[in-house]
């Protein structure tokens, strides 16, 4: 049995130079390739959009409004990795709080790829992983809202498991008494999101 090499994919390139992973200072690999608006590869050489810088040193505030931002405009992969950089940042009692959100961001982004069943386990995961804050939330998050969002919302995604397609979750307002929240938006969700 011969070992499978990723660098070395020259049969299937019209090109027989191995393809070179960038990597960082420290030596790690990167992942080079151009993602579509919900992370999903694209081919190499295609126009993609770009990912959110990583290691950029933020505050909680500012990772909050550019999260909800990246939300709002349809982009939940993106703010997956803006709550990760910040998750992997903190050292203190609030990383879990970090996390929880970057899960939320994933459920998201699972729902608007078409798979619910993966969208209502990480919405759970993301409910559980917050639950800790609720009787305290740091930063203004509105906790108890998010949870209840993703009751909801893994509640409506199990009933559609059977026919999976692309769906849309309006998310939730991450703090509370900012703009709309959880509570004035109790319609289904919509279908269709970006591809």
């Amino acid at each position: 049995m011969t070992r499978h090499d990723p660098e070395q994919r020259s049969s299937a390139r019209a090109d027989p130079t191995p393809r070179r992973r960038a990597r960082d200072a420290r030596g790690r690999a990167q992942n080079d390739r151009p993602r579509d608006a919900l992370g999903r590869p694209l081919p190499h050489g295609a126009t993609g959009v770009p990912r959110q810088p990583e290691g950029i040193a933020r505050t909680p505030e500012e990772t909050l409004d550019l999260g909800q931002d990246l939300l709002d405009h349809h982009r939940p992969f993106h703010a997956h990795d803006v709550f990760e950089d910040h998750w992997k940042q903190t050292a203190g009692a609030d990383k879990p709080l970090w996390r929880g959100l970057a899960q939320l961001a994933v459920g998201i982004t699972h729902a608007a790829r078409g798979n619910p069943a993966g969208a209502a386990a990480v919405l759970d995961r993301a409910a559980t992983t917050i639950s800790p804050f609720a009787a305290a939330p740091p930063f203004g998050v509105d906790v108890p809202g998010i949870r209840a969002w993703c009751a909801d919302r893994s509640a409506r995604l199990d009933s559609a498991r059977s026919q999976p397609e692309p769906t849309w979750l309006e998310p939730p307002r991450l703090q509370a008494g900012r703009q709309d929240g959880f509570a004035s938006r109790s319609g289904a969700p919509e279908t269709g999101g970006p591809q």
